[in-house]
């Protein structure tokens, strides 16, 4: 909550800022809409050989600020303060909302630091990388599929969080090494490409049980993938062979076909 002066200030600011719209928009109306206008009235209703559009525009304006059309002078004075105003009042609402985020992302970047501080558990997982191999330097496949086998194994258990740009020992690796294999090399690029393996090896309805929030830290991006617990038990597809993971201490394994299905009668009863 903002305390007392912040409050006077914000409020004292907003208003300068409308001063200045309203005296901004009086302006552009009277000098620029009126002239325009009576620009493309002569253009429209008026011989071009009583005069030319731009004589006429001027001669109306000099009409204007003698005070000789004092309705149409203030007609388009308020057009002009309206649309500045709007202007005015979009512009700060958009600088708000920038502010918001800004400190919301310093927010979730603080509380990254501590996330990674408490390091791996049953419910926090590390990933060095989506699909880069930083040992051979290359793409590898079966990276992705060690991801998915994790969010699987919190989907079928209590959820979790599972980080990727951070490795093992908690140090920050990022995403740009992930970034340069995609199409979109960039944050939404990242996010539609896990989304599609994740819809793909694991059901298109298991995308609405993961949440993705990136974090900029250490001048890195990091993946914070928020997962909960699945309302139907989430197999991963293995080419004819669908497996089920589930989460046990820090480490996800799989489960054999009878423990398969101990498991899923025990914690998704009909």
């Amino acid at each position: 909550m903002e305390n007392p002066v912040q409050l006077s200030w914000r409020v004292k600011d907003q208003l300068r800022t409308l001063v200045i719209a309203v005296f901004f928009g009086a302006v552009v109306g009277i000098f620029i809409l009126y002239p325009t206008n009576e620009f493309v009235y002569f253009y429209e209703h008026r011989p071009l050989e009583e005069s030319t559009p731009g004589s006429f525009a001027v001669s109306q304006l000099q009409q204007s600020l003698q005070g000789r059309t004092p309705k149409k002078t203030a007609f388009y004075a308020i057009v002009g303060v309206v649309l500045s105003v709007s202007a005015a009042l979009l512009y700060s609402a958009m600088h708000r909302r920038t502010e918001r985020i800004e400190q919301l992302s310093a927010a979730l970047g603080g509380d990254l630091r501590a996330l990674i501080a408490r390091g791996e558990s049953v419910n926090l997982e590390f990933k060095s990388s989506f699909r880069w191999d930083m040992k051979e330097s290359k793409v590898n496949r079966a990276l992705e599929a060690v991801v998915l086998k994790t969010l699987a194994g919190y989907m079928n258990g209590n959820g979790g969080t599972l980080l990727i740009g951070v490795a093992d020992d908690g140090s920050v690796t990022g995403l740009q090494q992930d970034y340069k294999t995609l199409k979109k090399p960039d944050r939404d690029g990242f996010e539609q490409v896990l989304m599609t393996a994740i819809a793909t090896k694991l059901g298109a309805d298991s995308c609405r049980d993961v949440q993705m929030v990136f974090n900029s830290l250490e001048n890195q991006d990091v993946c914070r993938v928020i997962v909960a617990p699945a309302h139907r038990p989430v197999y991963v597809k293995d080419g004819d062979s669908p497996r089920l993971y589930v989460r046990t201490g820090v480490s996800t394994r799989e489960l054999n076909v009878q423990e398969a299905i101990n498991y899923t009668s025990a914690r998704w009863p009909k």
